[in-house]
């Protein structure tokens, strides 16, 4: 089925694009970018059952942007009713007083675009009460796969979301769904506690939620929490080691994603503006990031700026080519915006933003790559991660580290894990690339701690030389 695109938006239409002709008389450009979305998380674990809306993405809203010949300004609302455009343009008016800047008028080429997602199960129509029983099913599910597991908890979250984007030259609608999932286990003996994660993500509906209930997927978070408890901390040094999927997708998320963030390079705060053209990786290593490049949830046709979604090949086999820019940024950079002008909602500002970001895979078998180590790991289960985009360094939490001896895993567990390095010195020694490839769509991305906006990242299988404490 298809996820009908806001009735509210297209009422209002007719009255925004009056206020469009309005402001195309005073400005040589002007832009509006209107929301209408909802979204609601559902979770249930030993402390209780929580249903919630999700305030910070459940929106409805106005956005107008105006470039007055020397820069842009920009106004947002909430209304909008034939009795308020008067009012709308005077504080447009008003808020144009203070720009500043020699910012150029940004291309307005002419484009029409209606879309509607598609999806199997309505969340809306299926009902929380229905979505709660689940949950609470498959939680015991799993906590009766062993008696050292202290709690299990589950989890849904999902968006609709319709976005309309007007300009002079442009008229651009779609609408877009997508469902998470995570099961978290938690389990101990004696005095040792430990703590898995297991996310689940699609552009799509509720179908996600049959994904949880598998009986193999609920076997593997119990098993995998009580292997935990035999783990032990690993002694530090550098090691040959495979990432898994989830773990290269934060590699590139950290270690690369947020350093070609070009509004970065427009304030000197990127290392990565000064190795455009030169060897940053393998040359087994090549990355993209877009909104076009892959379909999970960071996936849409057009940013909040109007720019048509790309896949931009920001890494090709080793060398550094591009970044990826919003429409200001570009303007500054002279470059062309490549769609990744991302707001976290219509009243806040729109900056260059990572959507699905990942590395292409290669051509090596996973047991092959396992074979070639003499002593290391296989990564697992990333938790989190710090990037420093000025001087390219990274530092990751892992959660499992499984040993790997004369080309065989041995069953041993090594935790909790800290990887850490020089961002190019990790890159360049990749080896090998899985022809396996998996992109996760489960996360958030802030800009600073705040601005955050829906990302996937991923990758295949990659051996590379890491240091790990």
């Amino acid at each position: 089925m298809k996820l009908a695109f806001s009735p509210y938006l297209t009422g209002v239409k007719p009255l925004l694009k009056t206020l469009l002709n309005k402001l195309n008389e005073r400005y040589p450009y002007a832009s509006i970018l209107a929301q209408d979305s909802v979204a609601q998380s559902l979770s249930v674990s030993r402390t209780g059952v929580n249903v919630s809306e999700i305030g910070m993405l459940t929106k409805r809203g106005f956005v107008v942007r105006v470039h007055n010949g020397r820069g842009f300004c920009e106004y947002a609302f909430n209304e909008i009713t034939e009795n308020n455009l008067e009012d709308v343009l005077s504080r447009i008016k008003r808020a144009e007083s203070g720009t500043n800047g020699n910012d150029p008028i940004p291309e307005d080429s002419p484009c029409t675009l209606f879309s509607e997602a598609e999806f199997e199960v309505d969340p809306e129509a299926l009902g929380a009460k229905e979505l709660v029983k689940r949950l609470t099913a498959l939680r015991e599910k799993a906590l009766s796969k062993s008696e050292l597991i202290l709690d299990v908890g589950a989890r849904l979250a999902w968006q609709k979301a319709s976005k309309l984007f007007l300009s002079k030259n442009r008229d651009l609608s779609q609408s877009i769904i997508w469902t998470n999932g995570s099961l978290f286990a938690l389990a101990a003996r004696g005095e040792e506690i430990k703590d898995y994660y297991k996310g689940f993500s699609k552009l799509g509906g509720m179908e996600l939620i049959s994904e949880m209930e598998n009986d193999e997927v609920l076997a593997k978070v119990a098993s995998t929490v009580t292997d935990l408890l035999d783990s032990q901390p690993i002694p530090p040094g550098e090691y040959e080691c495979i990432c898994d999927p989830d773990t290269t997708g934060m590699i590139v998320h950290e270690a690369f994603g947020h350093g070609v963030e070009m509004d970065m390079f427009v304030k000197n705060r990127a290392q990565a503006k000064d190795f455009i053209g030169k060897r940053v990786a393998s040359d087994l290593v090549s990355m993209h990031d877009g909104a076009a490049a892959a379909n999970e949830c960071a996936t849409y046709l057009f940013d909040d700026e109007g720019t048509l979604a790309c896949d931009t090949l920001v890494i090709d086999k080793g060398i550094l080519v591009s970044g990826y820019v919003d429409q200001i940024s570009a303007n500054r950079l002279g470059v062309a915006p490549t769609g990744n002008g991302r707001r976290q909602s219509y009243d806040h500002k729109a900056y260059t933003r990572m959507t699905n970001t990942f590395f292409a895979p290669g051509k090596d078998k996973l047991s092959d790559m396992i074979s070639s180590i003499e002593y290391g790991f296989l990564l697992e289960n990333p938790s989190s991660g710090m990037e420093d985009p000025k001087n390219w360094g990274i530092q990751c939490m892992v959660n499992i580290a499984r040993e790997i001896k004369d080309g065989k895993l041995t069953g041993r567990i090594f935790s909790p894990i800290v990887l850490t390095g020089y961002v190019p010195d990790l890159l360049k020694s990749i080896s090998q690339m899985s022809d396996d490839f998996a992109l996760g769509g489960g996360g958030f991305c802030g800009k600073g701690y705040k601005e955050w906006v829906k990302v996937s990242d991923g990758g295949p299988y990659v051996k590379a030389r890491i240091r790990l404490g």
